[in-house]
């Protein structure tokens, strides 16, 4: 490759020029997605410095036609303590594997920048009042004390490893405010080198940062392992969809409703797996701030990233935000050489395809009761949810009897809101609708309107920046008065650590069987995520969180009722709260001043004091504790001496039995649930038996470095619906050929006992939701080696392939169901070695009490590389051998 220069401040900086690379391959670089763009320079750059990418792989990117893989290296790697955790547990397991073959344990290790932000494990256990926050913190540090000495004997022991404390704020919002920096500026071989910040993270909601014109997505926490030992991200050559937006957000909708717009339009348009890539004349308009949170969603609408590239607004946010001027001139002059800088926004390269959006139609929305792509305008709201209420579980209800209100009652009936929460993901980000609130809060706490005592209230902001400007403007006060107060920086509420429910408020709903709501300001609404007694989940946008609390229910329609009555018992009434444009507009300044971002980055997080303080071993090696029960060393590195997978997943696969049956959108919260342990489940009987007291189960994330825990949890979610037990919720399942019904869990053991593999049988858009590695480890570890679905979403799939399970897809228009397959049936697989080796269908026999079926299934391996993970065991098995004396190789790539 011939490397190009620019003079940036006197200096000379070489760069990988995409334009003469899509010349060499005979293309325009301005027919190329910006995408594609950033990811040809990625390839030639790495040519450049020997790693393995040769001319075939730039012609598989630039080349529409079959899927090709692209062998990418990342510039860095950013991690929520959730999956980063995890990952680094697997890390230590394989200096402890590599140990014990005599291996070089020191070779293990971070190639690349990684920032781990500890933010997943923060719980809202005290609300509503001053002190909350700080307590929040305490009880924080008190309950992960163990987890979080593990990160501090990591930060030492991995060279490249970045910790970022409790305290400091929502991975996505301190990437895009702090960590990100568009362009990157490197020595290598002596030469200065410009390059794009191109990030993949351990959290399905990295494309936020695509709005500041930074390509990076979600991956599973095996896929950001590879990574960071410095192996290629082998990686689908994707669809670019352009989405051009047009008109403008008419008031009253805020950014919020135009996201949820957007997400419900793209997952009707079918854009799963793909890059979406934003123009039109829209674009100009739409601040960073506003870009992000339409990215944010992008794995709502099932995208890998919702990419607005680097313009003049990306600029204007990097000041903003306190960087330095001289990089903000090196970001502008690197994108303008190296055709990464829009200057038309209308500009349409040659996308596979168009989908258009108007921006004018979205309308004040909420989405849910379950999922974030099913948006309805506040008018619907109440309708629907009492639509819904009585229908039977089987077709979409809640399977409610109905009960009369009762106002004397700690909860009054069905539709009341149990939980209303500004939350950190999506929404704080942007300070319009943070702003909208406090005025919603300021008029309302001015009429003298209060929130109803039943309604649990609390605020997460993404970062502190957002506590400083609200104080800034006058306006927290009232949030306060309201009960939002702050408390913490952190992924509660949207991530199933919302914490207890008031005493009184629980036993009304179980007691009564009550259909409560809960009302958020995050992007995920899935059933059972956000607290396992509130079964009706709305997302919206902060300003509406807080009219739904005062309001106290979801099924009021705010165009004829009041939101509630003054002190003199005036109706006041949802126009009477909500601010005009020009009142948020006078107060963002205050949101945009760069020494409150310089402050607040420029000082230590709240928790770092109790952080520092926190003993931690030292050394190469983790010493794991066997009495432990927060971080066991897992399995993943047993028992692979001279065994030969594929020949063993094709005799495992010749009987196997459903361990459960899916439909449509099974989620990976479903698969391996975030938010409280239940007692009465099989991971909070085993902890249980261990002697640890109920109130100190901690939660899902935090019980990660726990495999018989997360083992007990995979299938677990109290709300899941297996459809082997169509009238029961939870991690049930029958177990054949006797029929009995018993844990998910227990069946697989006695599956295994019986020498059947365990396999489960999908719907469409298997997988969707959180980039979540438990969910496919969990289904590992339970000896479930086959997956078969209609269709997956992308990361689980690949998480799958990275754990050793094979995804297998019925035939188009084939399903499960349409099969006449009832779960009940013993199923033999064959063809296992061809479909590994070439990716021929998989020739599927389930005989049953009704007969023989046989069909096909089509391997889900995209790639050469994911064949050949599934040919090792998974990306664990290959990545070990890699680092084994035997190989020759100490496994990694400077």
């Amino acid at each position: 490759m011939t490397q190009q220069e620019f003079q940036w401040m006197g200096r000379t900086i070489r760069y990988a020029g995409v334009a003469k690379a899509a010349q060499a391959a005979g293309r325009s670089v301005s027919s190329l997605p910006y995408v594609h763009r950033i990811l040809l320079e990625n390839l030639r750059r790495s040519q450049r410095a020997g790693r393995p990418v040769g001319e075939r792989d730039i012609a598989a990117l630039l080349e529409k036609g079959d899927a090709a893989e692209l062998p990418l290296f990342v510039s860095r790697v950013i991690l929520p303590d959730s999956s980063g955790l995890p990952a680094l547990q697997d890390l230590a397991a394989l200096r402890s594997a590599v140990d014990r073959v005599g291996g070089n344990v020191t070779a293990v290790d971070a190639l690349v920048p990684v920032d781990l932000v500890v933010d997943h494990s923060l719980q809202v256990d005290f609300w509503g009042d001053a002190a909350a926050e700080e307590r929040n913190l305490a009880r924080e540090l008190e309950r992960n004390a163990e987890r979080y000495r593990f990160l501090k004997w990591a930060q030492q022991a991995f060279r490249r490893l970045r910790i970022h404390p409790p305290g400091t704020g929502i991975i996505h919002q301190v990437n895009i405010e702090s960590i990100a920096s568009v362009v990157v500026l490197e020595t290598l071989d002596g030469k200065e080198w410009a390059f794009p910040d191109f990030v993949i993270g351990g959290d399905s909601h990295t494309p936020m940062v695509n709005g500041l014109g930074v390509l990076g997505w979600g991956v599973g926490g095996i896929d950001a392992e590879a990574a960071m030992l410095g192996q290629a991200y082998i990686f689908p050559r994707p669809q670019v969809v352009g989405v051009r937006l047009s008109g403008r957000i008419r008031p009253p909708a805020m950014t919020t409703d135009a996201a949820l717009l957007v997400t419900q339009k793209l997952r009707a348009a079918g854009v799963t797996g793909c890059m979406v890539e934003y123009f039109g004349p829209a674009i100009p308009h739409l601040t960073v701030a506003e870009r992000a949170t339409i990215a944010n969603m992008a794995p709502e609408y099932g995208a890998t990233c919702g990419f607005f590239p680097v313009d003049e607004q990306s600029l204007a946010y990097l000041r903003q935000t306190g960087r330095e001027e001289d990089h903000i001139s090196l970001v502008e002059a690197y994108c303008k050489v190296n055709h990464l800088w829009r200057a038309d926004a209308e500009e349409c390269p040659a996308y596979d395809r168009i989908v258009e959006i108007d921006l004018s139609e979205a309308e004040p929305s909420l989405a849910g009761p379950r999922r974030p792509q099913d948006r309805m305008t506040l008018a619907g709201i109440a309708e629907d949810f009492r639509e819904k209420l009585t229908l039977p579980l089987s077709q979409g209800g809640f399977g409610a009897e109905a009960v009369e209100a009762d106002p004397a009652e700690a909860l009054p009936g069905h539709g009341s809101i149990a939980l209303a929460a500004i939350t950190s993901c999506t929404n704080t980000s942007n300070p319009a609708v943070m702003m909208a609130a406090g005025l919603v809060a300021r008029r309302a706490v001015e009429r003298g309107l209060t929130v109803p005592a039943w309604v649990k209230t609390s605020m997460a902001p993404g970062s502190r920046v957002v506590t400083r400007y609200l104080e800034k403007a006058g306006l927290l006060p009232f949030l306060e008065t309201l009960g939002f107060n702050i408390i913490g920086y952190g992924c509660t509420t949207c991530g199933g650590k919302s914490g207890p429910l008031p005493q009184d408020v629980a036993n009304a709903i179980e007691r009564r069987g009550l259909v409560a709501a809960a009302v958020l300001s995050g992007n995920r609404n899935f059933e059972g995520r956000i607290h396992k007694l509130i079964r009706a989940n709305y997302i919206g946008a902060p300003p509406l969180v807080v009219l739904y609390a005062l309001a106290g229910r979801v099924d009021i329609d705010f165009d004829r009722e009041p939101v509630g009555l003054s002190a003199d018992g005036t109706p006041i009434h949802a126009r009477d709260l909500w601010p005009t444009p020009e009142e948020i507009e006078a107060l963002l300044p205050q949101a945009r001043d760069r020494d409150l971002f310089s402050a607040v980055y420029g000082r230590e997080a709240a928790g770092a004091a109790a952080w520092e303080a926190l003993e931690a071993p030292a050394g190469a090696l983790f010493p794991w504790d066997r009495s432990s029960h927060y971080l066991v060393e897992p399995p993943f590195f047993e028992g692979a001496a001279g065994r030969d997978p594929v020949a063993d997943l094709a005799e495992g696969l010749s009987k196997a039995r459903v361990l459960a049956a899916f439909g449509d959108s099974l989620t990976t919260d479903h698969i391996s649930p975030s938010g409280e342990i239940p007692l009465d489940t099989p991971a909070g009987l085993y902890l249980a038996d261990a002697g640890i007291a109920q109130k100190d189960f901690n939660t899902y994330v935090g019980r990660r470095g726990n495999f018989e825990v997360m083992t007990r949890a995979t299938f677990a979610n109290i709300r899941i619906k297996n459809a082997l037990l169509p009238d029961v919720e939870g991690g049930f399942t029958r177990h054949f050929p006797d029929g009995e019904t018993v844990t998910i869990f227990d069946a697989a053991r006695a599956y295994r006992a019986e020498g059947a593999a365990a396999i489960i049988l999908g719907g469409k858009e298997y997988g969707t939701g959180s980039s979540r590695d438990w969910a496919a480890k969990g289904t590992a570890l339970l000896g479930i080696r086959a997956v078969i679905t209609e269709s997956y979403e992308r990361i689980h799939r690949a998480n799958l392939v990275g754990m050793g399970v094979l995804p297998l897809a019925f035939r188009a228009g084939e399903g499960w169901r349409q099969l006449g397959l009832t779960g009940g049936e013993l199923f033999s697989f064959a063809g296992i070695e061809e479909a590994v080796r070439t990716g021929a269908p998989v020739r599927v026999t389930a005989k049953g009490e009704g007969g023989t079926v046989e069909f096909e299934a089509v391997p889900q391996l995209l790639t050469e590389a994911e064949r050949a993970l599934i040919a090792s065991g998974g990306i664990l098995m290959h990545v070990l051998d890699a680092f084994s004396p035997a190989s020759g190789s100490n496994g990694m790539e400077e």
